[in-house]
């Protein structure tokens, strides 16, 4: 898939700059910061397991009968796709949980619903699904840090824009996060692929994440990009991984040769 046209990204985000590799600029680093847990990228079955125990607790909150239903999915072991994990340091426990699912191999699972506008269609695009994280406090920072992560990870894979489809009232977390709406404002629409629950489709342009967050003085500008985090780490498995991984049949990595790269 060829880039997208910068004239696109200008129309669309005001922006002239179409680069993503900015976005974690290192000479913007402030300090570094432990945290009482991890992020990584899912390379084998039983930690799919937990990330999938990890969406049934989140989701029974709201949507119990939905959630008992959850199991591994075909998407999770698709190529291009990539599923988080967030774990205890202290007991190895899943705390959290997100897939991210690129268009290098095929249309986005929101794609099954409703027809992206041509700016969207011709861009590298990851879309954000399945998240669920644990209650209470630690959920919430889990969730800050599992966005900060899709953040990374779009700008390590030349990722155009970020799309997410969230229900209300969860589209106002994105919100703050900047993301704005596809079609019209506060306009949510029935998905198909979730039962036609109406969602809220929204994106966010990579290349200018970081700016946009600095010119609001945004609260988490600091955690997000001011600060490394040893412990998030979105790499993919290389070369010395075992060839499943690398041919994605366990957690459908993006390979080295691919339009990300």
């Amino acid at each position: 898939m060829d880039r997208i046209d910068p004239v696109v990204l200008t129309q669309n985000t005001g922006d002239t700059t179409t680069g993503n590799n900015y976005i974690f600029d290192q000479s913007i680093i402030k300090k570094t910061e432990r945290l009482p847990f991890t992020i990584k990228v899912v390379t084998g079955l039983a930690d799919l397991e937990k990330a999938v125990d990890m969406r049934r607790a989140a989701y029974r909150r709201h949507l119990p009968e939905f959630a008992d239903s959850m199991a591994v999915e075909a998407a999770d072991e698709a190529p291009g796709t990539v599923v988080l994990l967030a774990e205890s340091r202290l007991d190895g426990g899943p705390l959290g949980t997100m897939r991210i699912q690129t268009n290098a191999f095929g249309p986005l699972a929101v794609e099954q619903s409703i027809h992206l506008p041509e700016w969207l269609g011709e861009a590298r695009l990851a879309e954000a699904t399945r998240l669920g994280v644990a209650g209470g406090m630690t959920g919430r920072m889990v969730k800050v840090a599992l966005c900060k992560a899709l953040f990374m990870f779009c700008g390590q894979n030349g990722v155009d824009w970020m799309v997410i489809t969230a229900r209300a009232p969860l589209d106002r977390e994105y919100e703050a996060m900047l993301f704005g709406d596809v079609y019209g404002q506060n306009e949510f629409l029935p998905m198909a692929h979730v039962g036609g629950l109406a969602h809220r489709v929204m994106a966010k342009p990579v290349a200018a994440a970081r700016r946009r967050w600095a010119e609001v003085s945004h609260p988490l500008f600091g955690f997000v990009f001011e600060t490394y985090h040893p412990d998030i780490d979105v790499s993919v498995p290389g070369a010395d991984a075992p060839s499943a991984i690398r041919n994605g049949a366990v957690a459908g990595l993006v390979p080295q040769h691919a339009a990300l790269a």
